[in-house]
């Protein structure tokens, strides 16, 4: 099968090849996937420059890529949530960097998938599992209600947006940081745009000026805002700054969870949640993906098309 891989860590795209790769294995409790669409996520070239090589062991060649939605060609033994044919979507991130979702086919555990929303086409449902589970854990952890005023740090982003979306879903008001290019794009999802840059805590508590209830850092950088802008017994939660578990917050670890990417899923066949797609790129593309990704300026998903 055809498939990206790089051979060593790099901080730019010097090391991505694009060639013939045996296909997966499939073993007990796992699906084989036809890869019809796979998000990009900042995670993906992070891990590639070395990120996460504390925390997780790279096995080369890498294949990149966390994200998928495709369809079940093959099921291992004992797998019998899934069949041949089932339409499916997944946050495939494996306990090594290694078997990655920018290629033809993926083997993923069956405890990570979930089918995919009917609703959405192959792109969107590829941008859905890593941005759809960070958003929900992170609302969860900050237990987000009815009549709660809640700040999303890069609102126009991939995971912030969808964010915005399940808060304003649960009866909250949101307050969104963007680019003043992207402020109406986040008045569309239902948050209240706020300008990034110097005076970000003022024009915060300019629109909540008791302090907001909860605050979800997407995107690193912003503690002093967080403390800033936090009401009486405010939450706040970052997936970027782990510092923030020094200041009473919580750092959150995605894992893969196909019972919480069914919730997710069900909030899109709902019609609360919907993916707004940035750009699609082909295997032999995604060096640009990653650039694209790199800039920060992305509003919504990048995806792979194999």
């Amino acid at each position: 099968m055809r498939a990206v891989t790089y051979d060593a860590y790099s901080k730019d795209n010097s090391r991505l090849r694009v060639g013939e790769v045996p296909e997966p294995r499939l073993g007990p409790g796992q699906v084989l996937v036809k890869v019809r669409a796979a998000g990009v996520n900042p995670v993906d070239w992070k891990v590639m420059a070395g990120g996460l090589d504390p925390m997780m062991a790279a096995v080369f060649p890498v294949i990149p890529g966390w994200d998928v939605a495709g369809e079940v060609t093959a099921v291992g033994p004992d797998t019998r949530e899934f069949a041949v044919g089932h339409e499916v979507i997944a946050y495939a991130r494996k306990d090594v960097v290694n078997a990655g979702t920018f290629a033809e086919y993926v083997a993923v555990s069956a405890d990570a998938v979930a089918r995919k929303p009917a609703s959405l086409g192959w792109e969107q449902a590829g941008g859905l599992p890593l941005a759809g589970l960070t958003a929900l854990r992170s609302l969860d952890r900050l237990q987000v209600g009815a009549g709660d005023t809640v700040v999303v740090y890069a609102a126009s982003g991939g995971v912030g947006g969808v964010a915005v979306q399940i808060a304003r879903y649960r009866g909250a008001r949101v307050i969104g940081t963007a680019s003043e290019r992207n402020h109406d794009y986040v008045r569309s999802l239902g948050g209240e745009p706020v300008a990034y840059g110097d005076g970000l805590a003022e024009r915060i508590l300019a629109l909540a000026p008791d302090g907001v209830h909860a605050v979800a850092d997407f995107v690193g950088g912003q503690l002093d805002t967080t403390l800033a802008v936090l009401g009486k017994g405010g939450r706040h939660v970052s997936v970027a700054d782990p510092s923030v578990r020094e200041h009473g917050g919580q750092w959150i670890w995605v894992r893969p969870d196909g019972a919480a990417l069914a919730e997710v899923a069900g909030l899109v066949e709902s019609g609360a949640v919907g993916v707004e797609i940035a750009g699609t790129y082909s295997l032999d593309e995604v060096g640009a993906a990653f650039d694209a990704s790199r800039s920060g300026r992305t509003r919504g998903k990048l995806i792979i098309v194999p």
